[in-house]
């Protein structure tokens, strides 16, 4: 189960990283294509350097890396780590849609003994 593929540690780093909706959207960006840590700042009211420590919180979740091309750091979202969390969230779908069966079973047999 994909429970297991996924620390508690790990877990945790991801989903409070992606806590945040700016950095929920530069994994949305970068997942498109790599970008640099410059162009991404561009694009927020904030500082270089509030943009590259949402990257760094990004980056330590694993769902972002950074290569270096020449001077630029180029962000590239990390699939596989959102798969797994993706993954992770489907097994709790299940859980809950097996529940909600079961739910339905016992209403309809208590329905039909009236």
């Amino acid at each position: 189960m994909v429970v297991y593929e996924l620390s508690d540690l790990e877990v945790d780093r991801i989903f409070k990283a992606l806590a945040d909706s700016t950095r929920r959207d530069i994994v949305g960006r970068v997942m498109h294509e790599g970008l640099s840590v410059s162009t991404l700042a561009h694009d927020y009211d904030m500082s270089f350097a509030a943009v590259q420590k949402h990257v760094s919180v990004l980056e330590r979740a694993s769902l972002v890396t950074k290569q270096r091309y020449g001077r630029e750091q180029i962000v590239l979202g990390n699939v596989p780590t959102l798969e797994r969390a993706s993954a992770l969230l489907a097994s709790y779908e299940q859980i809950w849609r097996q529940r909600a069966i079961q739910i339905a079973d016992i209403l309809g047999k208590e329905g039909s003994t009236s």
